[in-house]
């Protein structure tokens, strides 16, 4: 893909029948065999979703990153995340980039993570997708997020492609992983069930505008959210 060229974006997300993301046991199985589909060249997630999982992460086995695996990038405005090199180390990635805006409280003189700086007191997603294409020659960029991530990179006109793994289960408390009142057209490109009524729906998303804006999502082991 050439220089300049966004990379196409997946977001990837486990979801119930009323659209909540967590209350339920998702078929994480499932959901990361589904996703080798895509081959990323960036695993996009936000900093709440590393943050609920650092303390899991800290007692993971570290056999070192994998060279042949993604880069992990972690949508961290506020500078909260501190097991970088746990993430590195933990075996699913090839390296870490941390994407920190203008306004980003330091970071330790000592740190080794490497940074990608848009925006003024937020994120600019938009930048950051475009300077992962040109800068690290991103083609696939898969987005996993708790939901927040997701949403915001939908309002800004970001996200091509959308693929639920929804379970049957109707979760009843919390809210719909999106509240977003767009007018998306979504095309369905495939639809599969699987053993346990697990169905898997994949659209091509369509906006009838361009992305805008900078923004800060929830922040996930998979987004800031």
């Amino acid at each position: 893909m050439g220089a300049g060229v966004r990379p196409h974006v997946v977001a990837q997300l486990a979801v119930s029948v009323d659209g909540a993301t967590a209350g339920f046991a998702v078929d994480h199985a499932r959901f990361y065999a589904l996703a080798t589909l895509w081959q990323e060249d960036v695993t996009l997630i936000g900093a709440d979703t590393i943050l609920a999982q650092e303390e899991a992460l800290r007692s993971a086995p570290h056999p070192g990153p994998r060279p042949a695996g993604p880069l992990l990038a972690v949508v961290d405005s506020r500078a909260r995340v501190r097991e970088w090199e746990a993430l590195r180390r933990v075996g699913h990635w090839s390296d870490v980039l941390a994407l920190y805006a203008d306004q980003t409280p330091a970071r330790s003189p000592d740190s080794s993570i490497a940074e990608l700086i848009t925006g003024y007191d937020r994120v600019d997603l938009a930048e950051a997708l475009d300077l992962l294409g040109s800068r690290r020659g991103a083609e696939v960029v898969r987005v996993e997020s708790g939901g927040t991530l997701i949403a915001v990179l939908l309002e800004l006109g970001l996200i091509d492609e959308l693929a639920l793994l929804v379970h049957p289960v109707i979760v009843g408390s919390g809210g719909p992983w999106t509240t977003s009142r767009l007018n998306l057209n979504l095309s369905l490109a495939n639809a599969e069930e699987f053993e346990g009524g697990v169905v898997w729906l994949r659209y091509c998303v369509s906006l009838g505008r361009g992305a805008q804006g900078s923004s800060e999502v929830g922040e996930s082991v998979g987004g800031d959210g």
